[in-house]
């Protein structure tokens, strides 16, 4: 009875975003979408000064997708600036055409995750239902620039190391994705997918998805 307690609550979580991009199609294709998966309410604005007057709301505002090209964006100096009146502001980069090492300042600088704009839209809502949940989201693309750097170092010879990817991936697996869903939400193949799981589950010496998510979580790698 509890266990269907707990579900009832999740399903019913409500988040409030911010879209700023100063592109109409984009807004509202994004909005609409949002909107339909549901649990979402959204908000649109095309500039930066309309950005921090949306902030500014005395209802909490749970994200905001930022586009960091838009009308009076000025490079990281605008994303510190929103940081800094807002460091409880779970922040999305969404951009078409940004550098791999502006993403990294800007997760340094409090960013919360970068979504590209080739990103297909029907993994737009994992993305930052993942990133709601408290991860970081990044591209299967800029994951790979940090696969080789363990995200957490071995404590023993019985633990071995899980990298950046495979954590993203295990997060995923943790809140109930499919491989499908896991593949549209980092823009990689099925079989992809399904590749990384299988060198997780070698890692950590697990049979199957639920038991790689209980040995990660008990190594406190979740």
């Amino acid at each position: 009875m509890k266990q269907n307690v707990v579900t009832k609550v999740i399903e019913q979580q409500h988040y409030t975003v911010v879209i700023a991009d100063d592109h109409n199609l984009v807004r509202d294709a994004v909005a609409e979408m949002l909107i339909a998966d549901g649990g979402f309410s959204v908000s649109s604005v095309g500039d930066l000064p309309a950005t921090f007057q949306a902030l500014q709301t005395n209802d909490p505002i749970d994200m905001l997708l930022l586009d960091v090209s838009m009308p009076g964006m000025a490079g990281m100096g605008s994303i510190q600036q929103i940081v800094a009146k807002h460091p409880d502001l779970k922040i999305v980069l969404f951009s078409g055409s940004v550098s791999s090492e502006f993403v990294f300042q800007s997760l340094q600088a409090g960013v919360r995750g970068y979504v590209p704009k080739t990103l297909p839209l029907r993994s737009l809502t994992s993305a930052l239902r993942l990133v709601l949940s408290g991860q970081v989201f990044l591209p299967m693309s800029l994951l790979s620039e940090v696969d080789g750097t363990p995200s957490f170092e071995s404590r023993g010879d019985n633990q071995k190391i899980l990298t950046a990817k495979e954590v993203n991936i295990l997060n995923l697996v943790s809140d109930g994705k499919t491989n499908k869903e896991i593949a549209w939400a980092l823009g990689a193949s099925e079989v992809t997918v399904k590749m990384y799981l299988r060198t997780i589950f070698n890692k950590l010496g697990a049979s199957n998805r639920t038991h790689a998510v209980m040995l990660a979580k008990a190594k406190s790698l979740l």
